[in-house]
């Protein structure tokens, strides 16, 4: 039964548990209240009932004193005797007002005889009620027991109790009826906390931009409310947040699958494509046949080349324990002068300008990921400007970095494409040929191995240029 009751109590809502709670406790509280009460009245009825007993046998010691008994009528309802008393036996003297049975008026006079001090006992005289008694001593052996009836005592007492009993109850009622509101008032935040998680839960979670529009407002609940307030709406910002770079990591992943589905369809369609022409077509001259195998050598190993970026991207983004550097102390400034040669050598038509800057920057990286960072920067000028346009490489080296910077004087960059121009397979003029243009990774690559190196790389924002800075830390450790 008690589990039961504890299990239904479990079941509750917080505000009529609350309200349960504070409904037992102030009970107990008006149960103490109301036991003192009683006690401290009764109490002070009976000592004021003793002091006008003692009062009264004043006069009737007196009046015992000299006739023997007392002959003066006492009140209504109370009672007197005379005891003689000696050697432990009380014997009463008569004409007495006492009851029926009165062996407790004996027992009071004989316990009198040997404390010598007056006693006061309350009793239940049968058939009579309560009563109390009082003995003094008249004279040496002589005893005076007087019993007053208690009936008003505890009539006063048992009123008082139904007034407790009443006032304590309807109380009771309105502290729980009320205290119910209070708290049904004080806890309303949590509930709009509660629906609101509920708005959440029924929100769709799935959607490519799935934000959470519901938030907790309201002043009420006092300071340990608002800060539960604040933990939860800044939970949602955080969820928010995290819901978007998730939607945004999705939709980047799935160009990302459209993009290189892309690029390698175009590639292994002309490789079929020349497979179908030898199947049939195999008595060609030999002169076309090694013009189509050239082909298929260049297809593989444009598809070769896309690979190998998309593996080297795969492993840097994984940051596998065995990361694809080989780290080693190596010249910035002799790099820098290799990849200038080669741009030259390959692209003659862009007049290159080379400021190495000091004779010797001395780092640690790993040196072919860093010629393929330059590498790809000056190839990507050469791709997107036309012939005679200019191109410019610098070294600078400051207290804690190492910059290379590589700027033509190209067209530029749309405003509206700087923010992905580091995306992959993003290409700032999508009309432009593969050919020229490019598979789209070559940015990508070179920003991925700078982060990898611990560095970072810019675009700056020039007007009518393109500069590029990368930044690698002077102190590069692996």
């Amino acid at each position: 039964m008690i589990r039961r009751w504890w299990r239904a109590y479990r079941g509750l809502r917080l505000g009529t548990r609350l309200a349960l709670g504070l409904g037992v406790l102030s009970l107990a509280v008006f149960a103490v209240v109301g036991t003192v009460l009683t006690a401290y009245m009764r109490d002070y009825l009976e000592r004021q009932l003793a002091d006008q007993m003692k009062l009264v046998q004043v006069v009737q010691s007196k009046d015992a004193a000299a006739h023997g008994t007392v002959r003066r009528k006492p009140y209504y309802g109370w009672y007197t005797a005379v005891y003689d008393v000696s050697d432990g036996s009380a014997d009463l003297r008569t004409p007495a007002e006492v009851p029926a049975d009165s062996r407790a008026f004996t027992a009071l006079a004989r316990t009198m005889a040997r404390s010598g001090e007056d006693l006061t006992r309350t009793v239940r005289i049968g058939g009579h009620g309560p009563y109390l008694l009082r003995a003094c001593e008249v004279e040496p052996g002589v005893v005076l027991v007087s019993a007053a009836p208690m009936g008003d005592v505890e009539d006063t007492v048992e009123q008082l109790i139904t007034v407790q009993v009443v006032a304590f109850g309807l109380a009771l009622l309105a502290l729980v009826v009320f205290g119910r509101r209070m708290l049904r008032r004080g806890l309303k935040p949590l509930s709009d906390m509660a629906s609101t998680a509920h708005g959440i839960a029924s929100h769709d979670l799935t959607e490519s931009a799935a934000r959470l529009p519901l938030r907790v407002d309201g002043r009420d609940g006092g300071q340990e409310v608002a800060e539960l307030r604040t933990a939860f709406n800044t939970m949602l910002e955080h969820i928010d947040d995290s819901l978007a770079v998730r939607a945004e990591a999705e939709q980047r992943l799935r160009r990302f699958v459209a993009d290189a589905s892309h690029e390698l369809r175009t590639p292994l369609m002309s490789v079929r494509g020349y497979a179908d022409l030898f199947q049939y077509a195999a008595a060609n001259a030999p002169g076309e046949r090694e013009r189509h195998l050239a082909r298929l050598r260049a297809e593989a190993a444009r598809m070769g080349v896309l690979l190998d970026d998309l593996l080297l991207l795969a492993r840097l983004d994984a940051a596998e324990v065995e990361a694809p550097l080989r780290w080693e102390d190596a010249d910035l400034t002799e790099l820098v002068r290799q990849a200038g040669d080669a741009f030259r050598a390959g692209h003659p038509e862009h007049p290159l300008t080379v400021t190495p800057g000091p004779a010797a920057v001395r780092l640690r990286l790993d040196p072919q990921r860093i010629r393929q960072v330059l590498d790809n920067l000056l190839t990507n000028a050469a791709v997107h400007t036309p012939p005679g346009t200019k191109v410019a490489v610098a070294v600078s080296v400051t207290a804690d970095a190492a910059r290379v910077t590589v700027a033509d004087t190209g067209p530029g960059i749309p405003a509206a494409d700087r923010e992905r121009i580091f995306d992959r397979f993003y290409r700032v003029d999508r009309a432009r040929s593969r050919d020229r243009g490019g598979s789209g990774l070559g940015l990508a690559v070179a920003g991925s191995l700078v982060r990898a190196h611990g560095g970072t790389i810019d675009l700056g924002d020039e007007p009518g240029t393109t500069v590029f800075t990368v930044t690698l830390p002077a102190a590069a450790a692996r």
